[in-house]
């Protein structure tokens, strides 16, 4: 009977740890983040300058 007992308490025991999980360090990355400045328009009068390369690009 004390064979039994044991082997029921080893068990309960047992069975308690099984659910465990142990997880080391981590590290969590964000992609990175792209600021583009806007385009100064710079007038006076009716001349408007643009800065070389945007006005073929359509942002003047």
């Amino acid at each position: 009977m004390r064979i039994y007992s044991a082997f029921i308490v080893t068990a309960v025991l047992i069975s308690g740890v099984t659910g465990c999980a142990v997880r080391g360090p981590s590290v969590t990355v964000e992609p990175p983040k792209v600021i583009i400045p806007g385009v100064v328009v710079e007038g006076h009068g009716n001349n408007k300058h643009c800065p070389p390369g945007q006005a073929k690009k359509g942002k003047c």
